[in-house]
Formats: C-alpha cells, structure tokens, sequence
C-alpha cells in the first residue's frame, strides 16, 4: 500500500490527524480517522465554495448526483467553517428522500435507515460543522472505528499552514502526523522535524471494488453508498479493517 500501511504502525506512538468536515465524506476519509488515535477537525479554517464542506455525490440510474447543504455565504467571504450556518432545514428531507430513493434496493438500507433516517428527520442543525460532526460520529459508530474526534477549537491555533498543524498536532500529543497525500504540495516537512513528529503520508490506492448499483463502479462517492451496499462487511472494502 505504498508508504502507508495500517498493520505495521507502532501502537506505542500517537498518531494525530487534521481535517476539516466533510459532508458525508467518502470511504478514504473514515479510513483515515481509524489510522489515528485522534482526529482533529480543522474548522477554523476558512468556508470554501464548491468543496467538499457542504456537499458530496451519490450514484443514481442517471449517473453522479450531487447532494448539496445550503449555506449562508453572501457577504460572509472570509467566514470560517466552524461559523458556517445551514440555510433553512427544507434540504434535510430532500436529502433522505434523494438518498432513499436511489437506495432503496440496496441490500441494507433499512439497517442503514434506522440509525440515519432520524438525523435528517427529527434533528434541527444550524451550523455545518455540528451537522458534519454528528455525521461522522454516527458512521463511525457503526463501523466501530473508535478514534477521539475534537475540534482544533479545542487548542491554540497559531499561525502559519504548517506550524498550525504541528502545533496543533504537539499539543494533543501526537508523535505521528498522518496526512493525506495531497498535502505534499504546501506542509514544510523540516518543521515537523524540528518537534520529532514523524509524518507519514496516507496510501489511498488499492481499494476494492464491492457490488454497487447503477453501472460501473465509482470509488470517490459518499461513504453511504458502500453502507447501504455492504452494511457491517463495509470494513472488507476498506483499509481500516486490516489492523
């Protein structure tokens, strides 16, 4: 699995990761989440148009849809993710009722349902960050992944894009920082250095295939989509399983 590998991290050193919320987020996210002991969710950072903050895709007969949380932006350029407010609550039906719809012949959608249908029926949500967290709370609850999850509000944040995260990553404790791939382009590796945080790079590659509806296969989907295909075997398509 090229430089990341879960079976052969020391249990003996902590492992830190830092993200910001995702609505929804694909498999490769939760993935992440179990490869550390603490997963810190970066939403003091700023709101992105476009991105993953509010919105991901699920597969319908019709190809790619995207399921989008309205949020107040107008005159909010610079607002950051945490401060982020849900525009109305007439998205959270449509939402279930989109989801349900190009579901409903999954093997394991009524498991499914039982425990997500009443986040978007009976809750009331205002801001994206608590919408995202009990999100990913709720998933991760059924996969038992049982890494701490906090908010970076929860410690200092300083400034500069690669001392806040090794600040960040110091404080909690953390001897390894795990980090997505992408990152490679902006963190200043020599200072992760300077603290002794080993920072590895997580291995997205090499994820099965399961049985998915409508055509052919798509890994970068909402995790949703290998729940209510796999149920409590979505582990068998994921990284984390292998620990």
């Amino acid at each position: 699995m090229g430089d990341f590998d879960l079976r052969r991290i020391s249990e003996a050193m902590k492992k830190v990761a830092i993200v910001q919320s995702n609505y929804i987020p694909w498999k490769g996210y939760f993935d992440l989440i179990a490869a550390v002991d603490e997963f810190i969710l970066y939403d003091d950072m700023q709101y992105t148009r476009r991105d993953w903050r509010n919105r991901n895709q699920i597969k319908t007969p019709h190809g790619l849809q995207w399921l989008t949380v309205p949020v107040l932006v107008k005159g909010r350029y610079h607002q950051k993710i945490r401060d982020t407010e849900i525009n109305g609550t007439e998205w959270a039906p449509l939402h279930w009722k989109t989801l349900i719809t190009n579901y409903g012949r999954a093997p394991y959608r009524d498991e499914i349902s039982s425990w997500l249908e009443p986040i978007y029926l009976e809750s009331n949500f205002t801001h994206l960050s608590k919408l995202n967290r009990r999100l990913l709370e709720v998933i991760c609850n059924y996969l038992n992944i049982e890494t701490a999850i906090n908010n970076s509000w929860d410690y200092e944040i300083g400034k500069g894009k690669t001392e806040r995260l090794v600040s960040l990553c110091v404080q909690a404790g953390g001897e390894e920082y795990i980090s997505g791939p992408a990152a490679q382009d902006y963190i200043n590796k020599s200072l992760f250095a300077e603290k002794d945080v080993k920072l590895t790079w997580f291995d997205y590659a090499g994820y099965p295939e399961y049985s998915q509806l409508w055509g052919d296969f798509v890994h970068g989907v909402t995790i949703l989509d290998l729940l209510f295909n796999c149920g409590k075997n979505s582990s068998r398509y994921m990284k984390y399983s292998h620990q």
